[in-house]
């Protein structure tokens, strides 16, 4: 069985202020060309569809639009989508029974109630079936009523509770769909700037892949960076386009999966895509960077670092003369290297366990200890939720 892996589409998604609306549209394209010559049985779709939980209804029309080309391949591939932390439910629900007439399951939100399961696709090739468990973006908070007895305590055992509760049959294949921030070890997966803002504070939200149960292949959204997490099978498979000047050296693609029988590694390829513009960085004097735009770059996304010792007179609009596209534009030089250190030297700004560290140990004479820490920075984390940050 062969099946694309995507994730992460951020359809409606800005960059510094300029739409991506064509670029996204020429990138969904390449992925319905690709779906028309490589014929895959199922394309899975791991979170983050839209980029707001309110997308626009230009969003909306990109990504209906996406989903009716490839209604209409043929042979049709079915397609599964979970719900991102970007994602809202309701609106993404929408529609969601008449879509699965048309082979695109779509799931949500974690099981709710003690009698719900994770939404479960059995497809079949000769080899048998192959079961897909779609498990939406979770928090804890989400599952509390499935455990009312014993509520798991942070993201990583809700994670583990909900699993244990699916009656998987380790006998056939079976591949999970997640959109969370696995690690694997000891050691974090690559982000980037366009993730960052989401990921919290403290570690909470980290899940270690070792909770997972032996699925055949874990097909993982949110971050940004196509990469494997402790193995070649558990995959984040990255955006279909570079959302920040930090993707500069990703190498955008589709991840492509084919499962053959049980016990068997699964081959795994990446079709590359690409938009009609690059997100990348200049740096040298003005003249040094001016002199190197052309007719097939000037139109790229384009953050620009200056080296001259003496500013030059009328910089952005010299620049933006020759690029299209201006994200940023800095100055790198002994001046402002020196204004640099300087303000490192003032007192930085606490974040609000800092603040609190400080005052504990102002009031009691002592140092906090582990235990009083990881309490705190729960309640600091609630509160960052419940304001929506």
């Amino acid at each position: 069985m062969k099946f694309f892996h995507l994730s992460d589409l951020h359809i409606g998604k800005q960059l510094n202020g300029y739409s991506l609306k064509e670029n996204q549209e020429a990138v969904l394209n390449q992925i319905v060309n690709y779906a028309v010559t490589e014929k895959p049985d199922v394309i899975l779709i791991c979170g983050d569809i839209y980029d707001k939980t309110a997308p626009s209804a230009e969003a909306y029309t990109l990504f209906g639009g996406f989903l009716n080309a490839l209604s209409m391949i043929q042979p049709q591939p079915s397609v599964l989508i979970i719900a991102g932390n970007h994602d809202s439910p309701e609106r993404l629900s929408y529609a969601g029974s008449f879509l699965e007439k048309h082979s695109i399951h779509l799931s949500v939100m974690p099981p709710q109630n003690q009698d719900e399961y994770l939404k479960k696709v059995v497809l079949s090739d000769q080899y048998g079936p192959v079961n897909f468990y779609l498990l939406p973006f979770l928090k804890p908070g989400y599952v509390r009523n499935l455990f009312p007895d014993s509520q798991p305590e942070g993201y990583e055992n809700a994670i583990k509770e909900v699993l244990a509760r699916e009656a998987i049959d380790t006998r056939e294949r079976n591949v999970l769909l997640s959109h969370q921030f696995y690690t694997g070890g000891s050691t974090d997966p690559e982000t980037c700037e366009s993730e960052q803002a989401v990921i919290i504070a403290g570690g909470l939200d980290r899940v270690n892949v070792s909770v997972l149960p032996p699925f055949d292949y874990v097909a993982l959204g949110h971050l940004h960076g196509p990469q494997k997490v402790s193995t070649d099978w558990i995959r984040y498979c990255g955006t279909p386009f570079k959302y920040s000047i930090s993707e500069e050296h990703h190498r955008k693609g589709i991840t492509v999966i084919e499962m053959g029988a049980k016990g068997e590694l699964p081959a795994l390829e990446v079709l590359p895509l690409g938009g009609i513009q690059d997100v990348r960085r200049e740096r040298g004097t003005l003249k040094e960077v001016l002199s190197r735009a052309n007719e097939k770059n000037r139109h790229d996304f384009v953050s620009v670092t200056l080296t001259d010792e003496d500013e030059p007179y009328r910089i952005r609009e010299q620049l933006k003369e020759v690029y299209d596209y201006l994200l940023e534009l800095k100055v790198d030089n002994v001046r402002t290297r020196e204004k640099m250190m300087e303000e490192e030297e003032r007192v930085s700004v606490l974040n609000p366990l800092e603040a609190f560290q400080q005052f504990y140990k102002a009031v009691s004479g002592e140092e906090m200890t582990k235990e009083a820490y990881g309490a705190m920075e729960k309640i600091v984390q609630e509160a960052k939720e419940e304001e929506g940050l």
